[in-house]
């Protein structure tokens, strides 16, 4: 697959200023016709699990497809860079579905089960659901979190087809969880930023299921490792942050059975996910590796216009499968 070069202004090389621009407000458009005519879904995620969907069809009633998004890990259906990429694609034509996760957004109402990395078959199920809107083609783009998600359905795409889904995308996918919620912690901007996030959601929770849990301790504790140990324990059957995090993650040869063209997009510069996991990815012919030199976490910032390197590629790709 051919692609222009990410090569950003010497300003904007910064890894820490591309990440906090992807989802900072002054990248979100103004004037969205992706929230105009977005329809509130309720997605069946099976097993009596629902999941929240935002669906923007054209208005002319004509699409070039379907494309669904995935949100990162404390993100939502409305995060900048989810919204700022929808309004992209719609612009070109495209219906657009955004997806949260369970317990992300306003959706902690929905399940009283706590969100999982794992919870694998509930976001399968629902792509499978959403898929169904369409007889068009589907693509799915996963950031953050999202596309390591994105990265499962696609590899589970060998064993249980969507037959519509052509294409699936993956901007900075966390290969090896546990390294990159550590490296959360490491590091002070993501890991203020992560807690504050992660909190907010298990307040939420509590108070909408005050019988089920009290998070009071948990909220006290100082970093996302410490809160997954207490919360795992607690709350799982993980018998602990090892078994739990191998559930998910993706290195050496995890993909080499993906059955739909998948792109991943990520930077050797990015603060918390290891670029060597990637160089050390085994994948098949399905499989289109891109990793860049800047870049950082769901950055991509190519220009003082803040729009994404991403969304111009992948508009290339997702138009040619047509």
């Amino acid at each position: 697959m051919k692609y222009t070069a990410f090569n950003p202004p010497a300003l904007l090389r910064n890894a820490y200023l591309q990440s906090i621009l992807s989802s900072n407000a002054i990248r979100a458009p103004r004037k969205n016709p992706v929230i105009d005519v977005e329809q509130e879904i309720i997605v069946d995620g099976g097993n009596g699990v629902r999941l929240l969907g935002l669906y923007s069809p054209q208005r002319s009633g004509t699409s070039k497809g379907l494309i669904i998004f995935l949100h990162g890990w404390e993100g939502s259906a409305s995060s900048v860079y989810i919204l700022s990429s929808g309004c992209f694609f719609f612009h070109a034509g495209y219906d657009i579905f955004r997806l949260n996760l369970r317990d992300h957004g306003e959706s902690h109402y929905l399940n009283k089960g706590l969100f999982l990395g794992t919870l694998i078959d509930e976001a399968f199920h629902s792509v499978q659901e959403i898929a169904r809107l369409t007889k068009r083609n589907v693509f799915l783009a996963g950031y953050s979190m999202g596309g390591n998600f994105a990265l499962r359905i696609a590899r589970r795409c060998a064993e249980e087809h969507i037959g519509n889904l052509r294409h699936v995308a993956c901007i900075s996918p966390p290969l090896d969880p546990h390294k990159t919620t550590a490296a959360v912690d490491r590091d002070r901007l993501f890991r203020w930023y992560f807690l504050r996030k992660w909190k907010r959601s298990l307040r939420k929770k509590q108070e909408l299921y005050p019988s089920e849990y009290d998070f009071t301790d948990v909220l006290k504790l100082k970093s996302c490792l410490e809160m997954t140990d207490l919360m795992l324990e607690r709350y799982t059957d993980f018998s602990d942050r090892q078994d739990y995090f191998g559930r998910y993650t993706l290195l050496n040869d995890a993909l080499i059975n993906i059955a739909v063209p998948t792109t991943i997009i990520t930077a050797e510069d990015d603060p918390v996910i290891p670029a060597a996991d990637f160089h050390g990815l085994k994948t098949n012919k399905n499989t289109h590796l891109i990793i860049h030199r800047y870049g950082g976490h769901n950055g991509f910032i190519e220009g003082y216009h803040l729009g994404t390197w991403y969304d111009r590629e992948l508009l290339n790709i997702f138009d040619e499968t047509q």
